[in-house]
């Protein structure tokens, strides 16, 4: 009996889970792309979208596979950016799997302290 399965090889799309939350005076992004790396990861705005896009490409390998569930895949997420985020300063990085974004508020919305004068 011949084991072997035919194997899928298309890429799939995937989702990636993402937390967004607050901080002082940014809103980050998390999101879980497990397997992409530096080279592979895209960020862009275009207009008011900011676009994340990832690639996992596993290597071609010849063998006697009787499962092989680790594959390739396509990671895409997109996200309306709203009047208070500045679109000149966003940093990325990626580690561990795990891309974090830092977008930073336009100055006109940061929190600031009113001074009060006498009189």
């Amino acid at each position: 009996m011949d084991r072997r399965k035919n194997i899928d090889t298309k890429k799939h799309n995937q989702v990636a889970c993402c937390d967004i939350f607050n901080g002082e005076e940014t809103v980050i992004l998390k999101l879980e792309m497990p397997g992409v790396p530096k080279e592979n990861l895209d960020i862009s705005i275009d207009n008011d979208t900011l676009i994340i896009s990832g690639k996992k490409l596993m290597p071609s390998e010849d063998g006697n596979y009787i499962i092989r569930e680790i594959r390739n895949a396509d990671y895409y997420q997109k996200y309306t950016l709203d009047d208070t985020i500045d679109r000149t300063n966003i940093d990325a990085s990626v580690k561990n799997g795990v891309v974090t974004l830092i977008l930073s508020l336009k100055e006109s919305v940061k929190p600031r302290k009113i001074q009060i004068k006498e009189g």
